[in-house]
């Protein structure tokens, strides 16, 4: 059985390779890995080393220490909000919401989340 953190690991890897827009094969390609590896990273059924974990961080902008934010408060007891998915980012419409967020110019956006802010205080 995979560890826990091999797990929340591999779900980083696959939400950030996902949310640049990189497939299996273009990570794995310049990683110098094959694809089925990556898909094996991304399931928790491997464990990343600390060199590919670095390489593949390098590849995909982020430092190594993404693959490994909120994973306490993932594991944490108590109350949970129904309302929203217990794993967000592994949630397709969410990641697509995220991507379409940050496309649009930043003065623009800006607007957009004070616009929603409004609306989720209404609801």
């Amino acid at each position: 059985m995979a560890h826990p953190v091999d797990v929340h690991v591999g779900k980083r890897l696959r939400q950030r390779r996902w949310l640049v827009g990189m497939t299996q094969q273009q990570l794995a390609e310049k990683v110098g890995i094959k694809f089925q590896q990556i898909q094996k990273y991304e399931t928790g059924a491997n464990r990343v080393s600390a060199s590919r974990l670095w390489d593949i961080s390098e590849v995909l902008d982020v430092p190594v220490s993404h693959f490994f934010e909120a994973m306490e408060a993932a594991e944490l007891p108590g109350p949970k909000d129904e309302s929203i998915p217990a794993d967000l980012l592994a949630d397709k419409e969410a990641m697509d919401l995220i991507r379409s967020y940050y496309s649009i110019p930043e003065n623009q956006r800006k607007r957009l989340f004070e616009l929603a802010r409004v609306l989720s205080d209404v609801a």
